[in-house]
């Protein structure tokens, strides 16, 4: 790729591992005009509360905004399925000038009496923000008089990006933790904190736990439950899962309750084995150590053959990865590597200076490594490493199929399990099927066609498109 095919004010943001010494910017404001991939605060803070089950979710706002975040992790519930519901105040043009508490106030009142929630959730929006109503005073007033919990979350859009509105989830979530009754909760517990439940993948984490004698008290927040956030505070360790949604929440019951946490990853056979062996390791119990052994060699041996034969058939093709986390993309790095393939691009929405320099250490020579890419850049990176297989989410699809490229959905829109050690399967099986697809010997996107950066030249020398 041509240095003029990247907007000049992204430069420090890409980095190419080689000669060059370690370097990237990062957790920056997304330049403007250049369509970064990111969401919005709003939408980061939807994301991690949305999957709590049997609380009401109601966006104080304009309606495209709740249309926007409806389902949007398509998390699955065990029981009640209240936050499928998008409830919205539809703010309109009258609401900006005289203020929509009273408006907010009768839909809370509304909503409550007839679908009865545990918990309500109030989102704040950019209009919200601008015009100040005071949603904390009206969902005080509601809490005392519904006599249930009325959080609002604190994200208007424009305050920053994804990674303020995971705080602003966490912030509201905390005051749920510390008021419930911890009583018979075994020593050996845990709360599982940012797996949302993915098609269904967190009841086979649990499953996990459970069979090496692990007592899951919460799961925050796939499959959610308020009464079990209430009491969260009495597990002995809280498990971390996509680090940048939930470590906040983690790190803010360590201060207040003295919970110790793990980060972990759920996906490919190397962290998932590691996660089953790090919690039993803090638990120091040897039977836990030795249930956690064998279910990892039964789990490995039924899989291992038929992951070989896609092995087989996928060593050398290349793979490009960008998530909304990193610290999911190392996991991504380490699966693709046990089917034999080589990553040469990967990049997040939300990494920390941290994160990528974890990135830099576990990648190949040559790979690049980006933070908050846009569309163009991603095109001109799928095309110069000649990718053969994508995996993002929802917004980078069409990118990979416009330019020939196969796809694997890794995002919250997904409907196939792919985390434990069947999920590893899942995911060989889904990349072979995409990647080996007949359909790419139609498209031309092998050409020696060079990407026109035409327009990236005349916008960096300061000219008029």
């Amino acid at each position: 790729m041509k240095a003029s095919a990247v907007l000049r004010e992204r430069e420090s943001q890409i980095h190419r591992k080689g000669k060059e010494p370690f370097s990237i910017e990062c957790n920056k404001e997304s330049l403007a005009g250049a369509v970064s991939q990111r969401a919005c605060v709003f939408c980061g803070s939807r994301v991690v509360l949305y999957p709590i089950a049997d609380a009401l979710h109601l966006v104080h706002g304009p309606i495209g905004c709740a249309v926007y975040t409806w389902d949007i992790r398509g998390a699955l519930s065990s029981g009640p399925e209240l936050h499928r519901l998008s409830f919205s105040t539809d703010l309109q043009e009258m609401d900006v000038i005289f203020g929509g508490e009273k408006k907010l106030y009768n839909a809370l009142i509304e909503l409550i009496d007839r679908h009865s929630p545990k918990a309500a959730f109030v989102y704040s929006t950019c209009i919200v923000g601008i015009i100040g109503d005071d949603m904390g005073a009206v969902c005080n007033r509601v809490s005392k008089e519904k006599g249930i919990p009325v959080l609002p979350v604190m994200s208007e859009g424009f305050k920053g990006n994804k990674r303020e509105g995971y705080q602003a989830a966490c912030d509201a979530m905390f005051k749920l933790v510390g008021t419930g009754d911890t009583t018979a909760i075994s020593p050996h517990s845990i709360n599982i904190l940012g797996d949302f439940n993915l098609a269904g993948e967190i009841w086979l984490i649990q499953e996990y736990f459970n069979k090496i004698g692990i007592e899951v008290v919460a799961k925050i927040t796939g499959d959610g439950r308020v009464d079990d956030i209430r009491r969260a505070h009495g597990a002995s360790l809280n498990v971390v899962q996509c680090s940048g949604a939930t470590m906040e929440l983690a790190n803010m019951m360590k201060r207040d309750f003295g919970i110790p946490s793990v980060r972990v990853s759920y996906f490919g056979i190397e962290d998932m084995a590691d996660a089953l062996y790090d919690v039993a390791e803090f638990f120091k119990d040897p039977v836990i150590m030795d249930k956690a052994k064998s279910l990892v060699r039964s789990e490995i041996e039924k899989i291992m053959p038929e992951l070989n034969r896609y092995k087989a058939a996928l060593k050398g093709k290349k793979a490009a990865i960008y998530v909304g986390g990193a610290f999911k993309a190392f996991s991504l790095v380490k699966a693709f590597r046990t089917i034999g393939m080589d990553v040469v691009m990967v990049g997040s929405q939300t990494g920390t200076k941290e994160d990528y320099e974890e990135l830099q250490e576990i990648t190949d020579q040559g790979t690049i490594i980006v933070d908050d890419s846009n569309p163009l850049e991603l095109s001109s990176f799928l095309k110069e490493k000649d990718v053969d297989v994508f995996v993002g989410g929802v917004k980078e699809r069409p990118i990979a199929y416009k330019l020939g490229v196969a796809f694997c959905d890794h995002n919250h829109e997904r409907k196939e399990m792919l985390a434990g050690f069947q999920g590893m399967l899942n995911f060989a099986k889904e990349v072979y099927t995409s990647v080996m697809s007949p359909v790419w010997k139609f498209v031309p996107r092998r050409t020696k066609r060079e990407f026109d950066v035409g327009l990236v030249e005349r916008i960096n020398k300061g000219e008029k498109p």
